[in-house]
């Protein structure tokens, strides 16, 4: 791994302090409380400026068709990870976009593009059911096609489509032949939120963010709104499905995250500075918690598992991330001591909430996007090359005569 530091050029260290600035400007702590407040992850008035100011657009391309150069892609990753810009739809939205402008109808493609790029338009996953756990393929929503062939009915319901009551299209996986093999029946749509028979429900997370079940009953909707072919929605939903797994390839400039996830990592990068910041203060008398070699041990191994997690590539960062948050947030905790129970923004907090929203992010950061028991799996058939795990129930003896 290279960690030689890249030297900017004149226009990247002038784009880097004109959209520090800009960002400073635009996520206030009125925008980073309400996110906190609602789990949305999500601010419209954020959101939309971005879009007016192009950045959502050239996030999306490529810097040959008009998108941020590698060196400015990095500086907008690091820049609105630090100004803590709510995030997580606009996510969601990217990789059901580049869906869409493969397999969608030109009508269909024409129609939301440019909505996407200006803000308006925003696109959430429609992919876990209530009893599907994270095969996806056993999709049980259905979708039927109408006799004169025009449009779809709908029925089903969906678990965590976070951010589905904050934006206007869900990517929604249907089962169109139940009598087909699970990966040959699944037909994926772009239905419109608005569309009559949608009802959407919030959830609570442990870590206070958002997310939705959401029920479809008779939704109808037109041909336009097929992705690609029908019975062949596993082709459209891969692109997607492994960005989100992080099996994406990435640049080899060593520009990009190492793994997916990273900005979710950041709870845990900001737990680790507040509590050094925390240890590191002089009480009345002037010491310091940080110089009792106890304190110092486990608060250095805490920083050095933190900083092997983000240096960790592909989806082998995914779960070193995420159990790392879950192995070292109660020990931060009590690092800071009593007070670190006290959330953010609340008089007297050790930390700020810093190791308290962390312990309660850890559980979520090892679900979403699939648990880490589906990751190490992954692992071990794709990458160790180990056969697929056997979940039946050990075969009983039968009982031997005498």
């Amino acid at each position: 791994m290279d960690f030689t530091e890249v030297e900017l050029s004149p226009d990247d260290a002038s784009f880097q302090r004109d959209l520090r600035t800009y960002l400073s400007e635009l996520v206030t702590d009125e925008v980073r409380l309400r996110d906190r407040q609602t789990g949305d992850n999500f601010d419209e008035g954020v959101h939309l400026a971005l879009g007016a100011r192009g950045f959502l657009e050239k996030e999306y391309r490529t810097g040959s068709d008009g998108g941020f150069t590698r060196i400015q892609r990095r500086i907008w990753d690091l820049e609105r990870r630090r100004a803590h810009v709510p995030w997580v739809t606009w996510g969601t939205t990217v990789m059901v976009a580049k869906a869409v402008a493969a397999f969608g109808k030109a009508e269909l493609v024409d129609d939301v593009m440019p909505r996407v790029f200006d803000g308006t338009a925003r696109m959430c996953l429609g992919y876990t059911e209530p009893e599907g756990g994270s095969d996806v393929a056993t999709c049980k929503t259905r979708a039927v096609r109408e006799a004169d062939g025009s449009s779809w009915v709908i029925n089903g319901s969906k678990m965590f489509t976070t951010g589905a009551h904050n934006c206007q299209y869900v990517f929604l996986l249907t089962n169109t032949d139940p009598a087909a093999p699970k990966h040959k029946s699944l037909s994926m749509f772009l239905v419109p939120l608005d569309t009559p028979g949608i009802e959407i429900q919030g959830i609570r997370t442990v870590d206070g963010d958002r997310t939705n079940i959401v029920y479809y009953t008779d939704v109808r909707v037109d041909e336009k709104y097929l992705l690609g072919e029908a019975n062949g929605g596993w082709t459209v939903l891969r692109g997607p499905l492994d960005a989100e797994h992080g099996a994406a390839p990435t640049e080899a400039d060593g520009l990009s995250d190492v793994s997916i996830m990273a900005h979710q990592a950041g709870v845990m990068a900001a737990a680790v500075d507040a509590v050094a910041a925390h240890v590191g203060r002089s009480d009345p008398s002037g010491r310091r918690m940080v110089d009792d070699g106890a304190v110092a041990h486990r608060l250095g191994r805490s920083a050095a598992r933190l900083e092997a997690s983000l240096s960790t590539p592909s989806i082998f960062g995914r779960v070193a991330q995420a159990q790392t948050m879950r192995d070292i947030a109660p020990d931060l905790m009590d690092l800071a001591g009593a007070a670190s129970v006290l959330p953010v923004d609340t008089d007297g907090a050790a930390d700020n909430g810093a190791s308290e929203y962390a312990f309660r992010f850890a559980p979520l950061f090892g679900i979403y996007g699939g648990t880490l028991e589906v990751f190490r799996n992954m692992i071990a058939q794709h990458v160790l090359g180990l056969g697929k795990p056997n979940y039946s129930p050990p075969a009983t003896k039968a009982p031997v005569a005498t």
